[in-house]
């Protein structure tokens, strides 16, 4: 079914990319019955669905259906679909095709993926024209003939027409010319739906994280490496985006296959797709050839690889995607980021080769809210904008507005600038952006290799540390960039692989110890925030007081092992009244957040106390109805913790400007909040769902919280 409307968004797109786009709803709904790449299928819904006409949606929908019924091949009707073909003498077929070189018949023949017919001959300017059928294949529309030869050891079946699934070409100027009518925002969100994902949900930082997977479409010989929880889409994007990406499993691949075999000269995978990404990367059990890990470090450094004594060059970019088991926190601690790599790829100087690595642990799990229902690019149509930007160099364009720190390591500059590059091209495609935005830009490139380099100094001592920062021509402050990994766990971040990690765990760092080092006379990258520098005890004793000082918490986006524990637990301690001034707690997450911080003063009082927690907040003006419905969930709360050592009450705001949110206890202290105790991301609530019952399990909002002392009388 169609939306009701389509958004702002969406009539802005349909009006300056007519043809070009197509409802990304409609793509999920035809992939339920077609195990083919998106690609594919948005190429003919681009063809009979472009529109926001309900009536042509509908009708063209049934015409791909009809298409796809009629000439997609199923592996289960192949012997019908060979048997329609001898009847007919010919028929057109959807089918991945795969060419190889019979060497002693000195001719080419292809092999149908799901058709199952081999050894089929094709002409040679059909290779010619498609060089990707001989390396990974490609999916096209085929006629495909049967005819009866006089030669029995023939085949019967003959091709007599290819054509790629692509769309033909693409004008850059126009492109370019439609991307200026969208804000940077604006173009994001385009991009996310584009890439198959409703961006509402994503944080700013969020999209950077999906939209950092484009890059190595568009930079030539670019080195991406993301790890991260099962589930979170990571190959998503190289699987189903575009035809000029092969996806391919970790431990399948060979030194010929990828680069060039000895024994007949035929180049690999690099030299036929732009990107090649190596899915399940991660396994200590994986086989892995060490003579393909040196070919690939001096490929990944200098495009050339050896065919004997010749050097040949390629421009395929590298991606690596992998599986993490362990929480952040345990990798800084125990061990390092790589360690569910294979033990051969735990190379330091394999690893910097790396541009980036993507931090998937940051990234939301695939879930039915995130898919987009709105209009995208066909994603052929943007994956020949992504390709034709290849050519381009956007290195240095942060040139005119930033320079770099001299101790930055040349590699590591390479690398943080090609990711710069990358995103440039994505975002910004004619190069213009405003200080803002490179700066932005630059320092989430900047991380993305300063978190490479940080984890190969804990497996390689003779790597020395170097500051990431920049400083802004026009005059100011020098910023250092950090990783939110580092700013959340100043602990641990700057400790190597301990030999025994008893000593570590029975070590009580103070506020002082555990603060990192930062240079004076610089400011710290925005994006990448100051973390709190002590973790609460999970129980501490009504009896030790902790030792509180005024402070300003920065949490960032994207980052687990946040609590209400852990942000305040300390401050409540000792306290028998406090009260919350939050105007925003009347949705069922926001009333949820209230009930767990009730449950966790609760936990910190001691027994035989009490300690009164009272809500002023704002009532839901949307409607009477909704009003209604918050006073009785907040009812229900104060009923029911009515007789714990928590009693609650709360009451509306006459205030019409009430915006301010915070904490404040009888003990003295004020805590500020710009979010409330809205902090965390959606999540699927579920028994089962750690999220449901950690807080440390959740994604978080970007958000600050200043801690005030106070005068008991308030002021």
């Amino acid at each position: 079914m169609a939306p009701e409307a389509p958004s702002p968004l969406d009539q802005k797109i349909l009006e300056h990319f007519a043809g070009l786009v197509v409802r990304k709803d409609l793509t999920t709904e035809l992939k339920q019955n077609a195990v083919v790449p998106t690609y594919v299928l948005e190429y003919l819904l681009g063809q009979h669905c472009a529109t926001d006409d309900p009536a042509q949606i509908s009708e063209g929908l049934e015409s791909v259906r009809r298409i796809l019924a009629k000439h997609y091949v199923h592996r289960n009707q192949a012997e019908l679909v060979k048997s329609t073909i001898k009847e007919r003498g010919s028929h057109k077929v959807i089918d991945k095709l795969t060419v190889e070189l019979n060497e002693k018949g000195g001719f080419y023949e292809v092999e149908f993926t799901n058709l199952g017919l081999k050894k089929v001959p094709i002409d040679v300017d059909f290779i010619k024209r498609y060089p990707k059928l001989l390396v990974g294949g490609i999916w096209a529309i085929t006629d495909v003939e049967y005819e009866l030869p006089a030669d029995p050891k023939a085949s019967p079946w003959q091709i007599s027409s290819v054509k790629p699934i692509q769309v033909a070409g693409v004008d850059q100027e126009e492109f370019l010319a439609a991307r200026a009518k969208f804000s940077t925002d604006e173009w994001m969100d385009v991009l996310m739906q584009s890439v198959g994902f409703n961006p509402e949900p994503f944080t700013r930082r969020g999209k950077l994280l999906t939209l950092i997977r484009l890059i190595p479409f568009c930079e030539r010989n670019y080195n991406l490496l993301e790890l991260g929880p099962k589930g979170t889409g990571k190959s998503h994007v190289y699987a189903e985006f575009s035809p000029h990406g092969m996806l391919i499993s970790g431990s399948e691949v060979t030194a010929p296959k990828l680069f060039v075999s000895n024994a007949n000269g035929k180049i690999g995978l690099v030299g036929y797709w732009d990107c090649i990404c190596f899915d399940e990367f991660a396994g200590k059990d994986k086989k892995v050839d060490k003579t393909l890990v040196d070919i690939m470090k001096n490929y990944m450094a200098n495009r050339t690889f050896s065919r004997g004594i010749e050097q040949l060059t390629a421009e395929a970019s590298m991606v690596f995607m992998g599986n993490t088991q362990k929480s952040v926190a345990y990798m800084l601690k125990h061990s390092h980021f790589y360690e569910p790599l294979p033990d051969k790829y735990i190379d330091s100087a394999f690893l910097d080769r790396i541009h980036a690595f993507n931090p998937g642990w940051e990234v939301q799990p695939v879930r039915h809210e995130l898919f987009c229902t709105g209009y995208g690019f066909v994603v052929d149509y943007i994956a020949e904008v992504l390709k034709h930007l290849r050519t381009e160099d956007y290195t240095g364009l942060y040139k005119a507005h930033f320079e770099i720190s001299s101790e930055v390591s040349t590699r590591d500059q390479t690398g943080f600038e090609k990711t710069f590059s990358g995103l440039m091209k994505i975002i910004h495609p004619n190069g213009k952006a405003t200080p803002d935005e490179i700066a932005e830009l630059l320092e989430f490139a900047m991380e993305c290799r300063r978190r490479v380099r940080e984890q190969i100094l804990r497996i390689d001592d003779t790597f020395k540390a170097n500051d990431f920062a920049y400083r802004p021509l026009a005059g100011g402050q020098s910023v250092t960039v950090l990783t939110p990994e580092e700013r959340q766990y100043p602990q641990f971040a700057g400790l190597r692989p301990l030999a025994s990690n008893a000593d570590a765990e029975d070590t009580d760092l103070t506020q002082a110890d555990a603060a990192p080092a930062q240079p004076p006379e610089e400011k710290l990258a925005a994006p990448v925030v100051t973390a709190d520098p002590t973790p609460v005890p999970a129980h501490r004793s009504p009896d030790l007081k902790p030792l509180l000082q005024e402070r300003h918490v920065v949490v960032p986006e994207n980052t687990k092992g946040w609590s209400y524990r852990r942000l305040f637990g300390d401050y409540l301690v000792g306290a028998s009244q406090i009260t919350i001034v939050d105007p925003y707690i009347r949705a069922f997450h926001q009333i949820r957040n209230l009930v767990e911080f009730l449950r966790m003063v609760n936990e910190l009082t001691p027994a035989g106390d009490e300690v009164a927690v009272h809500l002023i907040t704002a009532g839901d003006s949307e409607s009477k109805e909704k009003l209604e419905k918050q006073t009785e969930n907040l009812s229900q709360v104060q009923d029911s913790y009515a007789e714990t050592a928590t009693p609650f009450s709360f009451e509306y705001s006459a205030s019409p400007n009430f915006h301010a949110r915070s904490i404040r206890t009888d003990t003295g202290w004020k805590i500020t909040l710009d979010r409330g105790l809205d902090i965390f991301q959606w999540f699927e609530h579920s028994i089962f769902n750690a999220a449901s019952n950690l807080q440390e399990a959740r994604l978080t909002k970007g958000c600050e919280v200043s801690f005030i002392r106070q005068s008991n009388d308030g002021n």
